[in-house]
């Protein structure tokens, strides 16, 4: 199996954008003022991460609370993301909503914010332990895994194709790309050291990585046959590789995790990605909003974990895997 790193594209922790994008969301007349929350995304490169600061900017609006805005340049930054936490509890915000780009790595300063005071609530990856943060509002990457990986096996099967496996993960100590992996293996039906798998890489959720380590893999593997990314836009890096490569799409099984309009009517709806676990990051942020919100104003606490929602999407059906139709994930997906 090969392994390629990542290392030569990385960039170091960076600055935030716009100043700390720390955008303040207008209040309606009658909202309260005196409420003020935070959402810490990722980066705003990738449509994922945008759909959820936008959803967030119009729950607070209609939430009538005032709402702080603040990312990342990249899914793996996590110095900015520290920088704009610690702007955000010096800017008193009552709660925080945050997708941390490390599971483990931000944990003192999250503790800083609670034992503050603030409330904290990750969004879309978890962080470890899972009781470092009040609560957690995501998808079931297991459960979104799972169904690609089930997908696979079963379109595998029906070709009559030898399974020569890629996998294309987020990066190191990121739970969610972890889940997304463990449950792809779980539901293909295969460990970590099966021989199927013929070659792994990090992508950082990245299309310029995922065509570049794309195409290192086909250069060592041409017949790799069934493709798993953890995101879409890895996807559809990947797909660039093999399109340029000429690979025999028909005879390739490339499956992905999101649910964006770009990729839905760009590349599932054509059957160049045969299937995508769809996300719903607007039930994440509105969710939180509202939860925050509640909260500040006399109500509970949010805890524990609030799943919100996956569905698998394709045009080519597979037996005993559930899934809807493209024009499901078109009414449905999120982004451009």
């Amino acid at each position: 199996m090969t392994s390629f790193s990542n290392k030569s594209w990385r960039r170091a922790g960076t600055v935030l954008l716009a100043g700390l994008l720390l955008t303040l969301a207008a209040c309606d007349d009658d909202g309260d003022d005196d409420v003020t929350i935070g959402l810490i995304t990722k980066q705003e490169m990738n449509p994922y991460w945008v759909t959820m600061r936008r959803t967030a900017e119009k729950t607070a609006k209609d939430e009538g609370v005032a709402l702080l805005t603040g990312t990342g340049e990249s899914d793996v930054d996590v110095d900015g993301q520290l920088a704009v936490l610690e702007t955000m509890i010096a800017a008193r915000a009552g709660g925080i909503l945050i997708a941390p780009t490390s599971s483990t790595a931000l944990l003192p300063a999250i503790q800083a914010a609670r034992d503050a005071g603030v409330i904290v609530i990750a969004l879309d990856t978890p962080v470890s332990p899972p009781e470092a943060v009040d609560a957690y509002f995501a998808t079931d990457n297991e459960a979104a895994g799972r169904l690609v990986g089930q997908y696979a096996v079963a379109k595998a099967e029906e070709l009559g194709i030898m399974p020569k496996i890629a996998m294309l993960d987020l990066a190191p100590g990121i739970s969610s790309g972890e889940e997304r992996h463990a449950g792809f293996l779980a539901g293909f039906g295969i460990p970590e050291d099966d021989p199927a798998i013929v070659a792994r890489a990090d992508t950082e959720g990245h299309r310029t990585l995922g065509r570049e380590r794309m195409d290192e893999i086909l250069r060592q593997h041409p017949d790799v046959n069934v493709i798993y990314t953890v995101n879409e836009q890895a996807a559809l890096g990947a797909l660039e590789a093999l399109k340029q490569a000429g690979v025999n799409l028909r005879r390739t099984v490339l499956v992905s995790i999101d649910g964006g309009c770009a990729a839905i009517k760009g590349a599932v709806r054509q059957g160049e990605i045969d299937a995508t676990a769809m996300q719903f990051p607007e039930n994440m942020a509105r969710e939180g909003v509202r939860a925050l919100a509640a909260a500040l104003r006399g109500g509970d606490t949010p805890t524990g974990y609030l799943d919100t929602g996956v569905r698998l999407i394709t045009d080519d059906k597979a037996p005993g895997v559930p899934s809807e139709d493209v024009a499901y994930g078109v009414r449905n997906c999120w982004g451009e």
